[in-house]
């Protein structure tokens, strides 16, 4: 079975889940002897990847995309020509140039199906599909709605390239049932082309701790009686942010000695900050801006407990790596990953005692959030040892094939 895979972004150069997902899921079908080729709109040295083949997709005569920013929410990309000469790309100009460039590349390629990640590559992919009659199945790891945090909302264009994408695709692969209904809701797309495949944590994969924590500050702190509160990722009105700072101000009241880290960036940084000030616990809230490696991995084990407050979250990976490195969730109701893991406290995101309440209870309790720990890393031993992923993607692709030459 020979896969084109078509992805916008890949770990180290990754914007958050949706990377590190495409690795895993790559990784686990390789093993099952599936041929991927991955195309990428950007230039970046994979030389550490030698289970798929990974191509990056250059418009005509561009020798080299560049990101254009350091930090994972950056939308700029920059073109270097053969000439010398470079241009800046706003994210939809290099969706365009993406596609045309995946269409020249098509007919030198040999694959059985289209496999597309989320709406930046469904314009590339409807064009592979043109080019190639080969099927297409779009794996949609979040919508517009879900980044915009309304119902029917966000940016139009992108809708309606969402809209089209998910209408030409042969299957349509959910991250959750979170997910499918969204994209039923939102698009009226009939129930039984979605497929509901859920995100897996590749434990072995994730780089084990070492040496002492970097917050040095706040672990000396804990040893003063201070706990602290975690959320990692990007700073949008997705994540809930605000939800979390106003519960977080609440718990404050009964547990002084609390500190909440905030560890990412996004559009919603300065605003984050002005709120947990106007709140008065700009003291015991910190920021640390976007963290890679040890900082990121240190982020998850100086807490006590992970908070993902998402309105709506179609999955929550954060949620599976905050517990790999030995720390209890609360996650709002909203999110896909409380579908698989259900040792784990859930809130409402909009009720902020709530989330308050609960904070306080493990904050307060080392036996409950060790107890709760303990039970959720079983959990996830489970599904990474029954991890099925791979297998129900293998289904898909045979039977998308099979129609095809039927």
């Amino acid at each position: 079975m020979k896969i084109l895979m078509l992805g916008w972004e890949l770990p180290p150069y990754n914007a958050g889940g949706m990377g590190v997902e495409c690795v895993r899921l790559c990784k686990a079908l390789s093993k099952k002897g599936v041929d991927i080729e991955f195309i990428v709109p950007y230039t970046a040295d994979h030389s550490n990847i030698d289970y798929m083949k990974i191509r990056p997709a250059h418009p005509q005569d561009v020798v080299e995309v560049l990101k254009a920013g350091t930090t994972y929410d950056s939308s700029r990309y920059i073109n270097v020509k053969s000439s010398g000469e470079a241009h800046s790309l706003d994210l939809q100009d290099q969706v365009e140039l993406y596609e045309d460039a995946v269409g020249r590349m098509v007919p030198a390629l040999e694959f059985d199906v289209i496999h597309a990640h989320d709406w930046l590559t469904c314009r590339a992919a409807i064009r592979a599909k043109m080019i190639s009659g080969r099927p297409l199945v779009i794996h949609m790891h979040s919508i517009e709605s879900d980044r915009s945090g309304q119902i029917h909302g966000g940016n139009p264009l992108v809708r309606e390239i969402e809209a089209l994408g998910l209408q030409m695709a042969d299957r349509i692969v959910a991250v959750s049932e979170i997910t499918k209904k969204s994209i039923i809701r939102e698009y009226d797309i009939p129930e039984d082309k979605i497929e509901v495949v859920h995100n897996n944590l590749d434990m072995a994969a994730l780089p084990p701790l070492s040496e002492e924590n970097e917050y040095h500050y706040l672990n000396h702190m804990k040893q003063y009686g201070y706990r602290i509160v975690v959320n990692v990722g990007r700073l949008t009105i997705q994540k809930g942010l605000s939800h979390l700072l106003q519960a977080f101000a609440i718990a404050t009241q009964y547990r002084p000695k609390s500190f909440l880290l905030i560890v990412g960036t996004g559009e919603q940084y300065h605003e984050l900050i002005t709120l947990a000030s106007d709140l008065g616990i700009g003291n015991k809230v910190l920021f640390t801006d976007f963290q890679r490696g040890k900082r990121w991995r240190d982020a998850f084990t100086v807490a006590d407990l992970y908070v993902l407050p998402s309105p709506t979250e179609p999955f929550g990976i954060t949620a599976l790596e905050a517990i790999n490195y030995d720390t209890p969730i609360l996650v709002s109701k909203e999110t896909g990953v409380a579908e698989v893991i259900q040792n784990a406290l859930r809130v409402d995101y909009w009720d902020h005692n709530e989330m308050a309440n609960k904070i306080v209870g493990v904050l307060d309790n080392d036996n409950l959030r060790d107890e709760l720990n303990q039970n959720a890393f079983k959990e996830l031993e489970r599904l990474n040892r029954s991890d099925g992923t791979a297998d129900k993607l293998m289904s898909i692709y045979k039977r998308q094939a099979a129609e095809v030459t039927a």
